[in-house]
């Protein structure tokens, strides 16, 4: 803790960009996180190749409980304020957020604005670190005087629970074996864009995992459109391939894009196709099942390439009746 009369320090903390947030997982969980942390918890020795340089190091060394920190989106807006409240932590259970690896945390307190607020210009710079300390007098003045006006209640207020580690699906079923070595075997290559090049796009995901990924659980060539409508995949229950018979949409983003992301896409054709059907959204690898039933809340997640037990959930609702 900062001794009385010093001025808390200002940190900024990266929530994601447009097509793959993750605030919303630090807004719930009362926490700020930095990846990737597959390597395991931070220490002095910590290889400046994996620690991203300094920054891992300043986010588990510097930081004390009452330091301020502003959760941004972007170059230049900030989504949420809060406070540091507590020491650096490696939780294992953030293993998966949206597909990254974030281990390294912190608890915090967070206020979230009830509108994001964007200074002029690129404040925070084009290269600007995860996780940085602010020293722009127009950021750590906005900082300091949200800080000390009212509401002030959300300072002292008990942290969220954290949420419990998933358990890792030790025995996987013989018919998701191949997909999951294959899986495993390039998920790691497409983060590399100096050895593979752009990542793939949306319909060599499409070929390599998802219509795989559909004949392992069952459905039959002619139950699987490409691009029927303009829709990534449909899934028939049976023939014909009409509207009555959809009985699943999959919506797929090019690697690395939020699974969500593709969420307001696919309900606008399932809108124009006038059904009611569960919608997927996938980038090859991570899938979100959405269910029409409870307004399209997410139900099951599954990550080809990490797969927990809790998979095993999204498989049983994929599988063909």
């Amino acid at each position: 803790m900062r001794a009385p009369g010093h001025l808390p320090a200002v940190w900024q903390v990266f929530g994601g960009l447009a097509g793959h947030f993750y605030s919303d997982v630090c807004l719930r969980h009362g926490v700020v996180l930095l990846g990737p942390g597959d390597a395991g918890p931070w220490r002095p020795a910590y290889d400046g190749a994996e620690s991203e340089g300094d920054t891992l190091r300043r986010f588990a060394t510097e930081p004390q409980p009452g330091d301020i920190l502003l959760l941004r989106s972007g170059l230049s807006t900030v989504r949420a304020i809060g406070l540091v409240a507590g020491d650096y932590q490696y939780l294992a259970q953030f293993d998966d957020v949206n597909g990254w690896d974030m281990q390294h945390a912190r608890r915090a307190r967070w206020f979230e604005l009830p509108q994001p607020y964007s200074f002029d210009g690129r404040l925070f710079g084009a290269g600007a670190a995860r996780f940085g300390r602010v020293s722009q007098a127009e950021v750590v003045g906005f900082a300091l005087s949200f800080i000390n006006s009212p509401p002030t209640y959300w300072h002292t207020t008990p942290l969220p629970p954290l949420p419990a580690e998933a358990l890792s699906l030790d025995v996987i079923p013989g018919w998701l074996q191949p997909l999951a070595a294959q899986a495993g075997d390039l998920a790691a290559l497409y983060w590399d864009t100096s050895g593979f090049g752009e990542p793939p796009a949306e319909d060599e995901v499409l070929a390599h995992f998802v219509v795989p990924l559909l004949r392992a659980l069952g459905w039959q060539p002619e139950q699987i459109a490409l691009k029927w409508r303009y829709i990534d995949v449909t899934v028939f229950r049976g023939l014909p391939r009409v509207p009555a018979n959809c009985h699943l949409i999959i919506e797929a983003k090019r690697f690395g894009q939020s699974t969500e992301y593709a969420l307001v896409q696919a309900q606008g054709y399932v809108a124009t196709l006038g059904v009611t059907c569960d919608i997927v959204v996938t980038d090859g690898l991570r899938y979100r099942l959405f269910s029409h039933s409870q307004g399209y809340a997410p139900v099951a997640y599954a990550n080809l390439a990490r797969l927990k037990a809790s998979a095993l959930n999204l498989f049983e609702r994929l599988a063909r009746p």
